[in-house]
């Protein structure tokens, strides 16, 4: 199993320390460093910003957001990066949510896995430098009766094949995202659910595909918040705010994904209630209805060796590229964090 890093997005506030912690990650031997999106900042402009001042790490989009581009122009800047980089680009794609592909975007969001399904090809078709060419559902190229003609991507990539992932949370995207895919982007993972929330489906895609779930890369993000065990449930309160606002406020009463996947984790009560409270307002007290159990479970929180062990369930599990996005308020307890992320690592036996 691989470490990597997750800036989250450029903006939240700590951005003067994000190039540190990424070139902290490098120095410690870190295999990617992720960077989001959502409606604030863009994930290829800070990957190139941390890809120009690091030099071993590798630099990922988690995600590129499908409905903010043309899969051609995904294409290009996938090319881009991973030419500048030397060969050091993961290209993550999502579909976002309703929210923000119909309210930020103007792009409907309908269908969403055969959109998905369609994005990649195209963006594969594009990456692998053919004439582009492709006729579906949701795109058309070159557009027929008009001067279009199909054209060839004229940078190079550093490498034949760059990595692709998609973020995934419920069973038919993740089921297609082991078909179609390199590795699955994963978010709120608890070692004790992961096969049956996601793994089981990841691996009847890669079935489908006549594959195995060898070489395919299972990388969730979890927070990490380094203390002592008596201080664990303080060190979970950290993360109320955060974990409030997924499961109650990403989305709508209808259709919010991480409330969906907190349901299949066996907290139906208490995610009804997170986002009763969090869409009428209260956020206060989304983030106290939160369940602690459901915080420890898909954080890694407390001293380097309870994080070892919480570290060693999820390589058990299947995970190969475990993500961390420490918290902290000063540099210097998120450095802290990632040197931690390390030593828990090798204590496991897992570096």
């Amino acid at each position: 199993m691989q470490l990597g890093i997750n800036l989250g997005y450029w903006g939240a506030g700590m951005d003067a320390d994000n190039l540190a912690v990424a070139q902290e990650a490098d120095r410690l031997g870190y295999a990617v460093c992720w960077a989001a999106e959502a409606y604030g900042s863009d994930a290829p402009t800070v990957l190139s910003y941390v890809a120009a001042r690091t030099e071993r790490i590798d630099v990922g989009s988690a995600i590129m957001q499908i409905p903010a581009r043309q899969p051609a122009m995904t294409a290009m800047t996938a090319a881009t990066l991973d030419s500048l980089s030397g060969g050091r680009f993961r290209l993550g794609l999502g579909v976002s949510g309703p929210q923000v592909s119909e309210g930020w975007y103007g792009v409907k969001f309908d269908k969403p896995l055969a959109r998905t399904r369609e994005y990649v090809e195209i963006v594969r078709r594009a990456m692998s430098r053919e004439r582009l060419t492709f006729d579906g559902e949701h795109w058309t190229l070159p557009l027929p009766g008009g001067p279009g003609k199909p054209i060839k991507l004229t940078v190079h990539p550093q490498r034949e094949h760059i990595p692709l992932y998609i973020a995934a949370i419920g069973p038919k995207n993740l089921e297609q995202t082991g078909e179609i895919a390199d590795g699955a982007l994963l978010i709120f993972p608890s070692a004790e659910h992961l096969e049956e929330t996601a793994v089981r489906h990841l691996r009847a895609g890669r079935e489908k595909a006549g594959k195995t779930l060898d070489g395919f890369d299972v990388c969730p993000t979890l927070p990490l918040a380094v203390g002592d065990d008596k201080d664990v449930e303080r060190l979970a309160d950290t993360f109320r705010p955060y974990t409030a606002l997924y499961i109650g406020g990403m989305g709508s009463a209808k259709q919010n994904f991480y409330n969906q996947l907190a349901r299949r984790m066996g907290y139906e009560q208490a995610a009804a209630e997170v986002q009763e409270k969090y869409l009428s307002g209260d956020k206060d007290g989304a983030a106290a209805a939160v369940p602690h159990e459901l915080i420890d479970r898909t954080t890694l929180l407390g001293s380097v060796e309870r994080i070892a062990d919480r570290m060693k369930a999820y390589a058990a599990a299947g995970v190969t590229t475990l993500t961390l996005a420490p918290a902290g308020f000063t540099l210097d307890e998120r450095l802290t964090a990632l040197r931690a992320g390390v030593e828990a690592m090798e204590r496991a036996g897992l570096a």
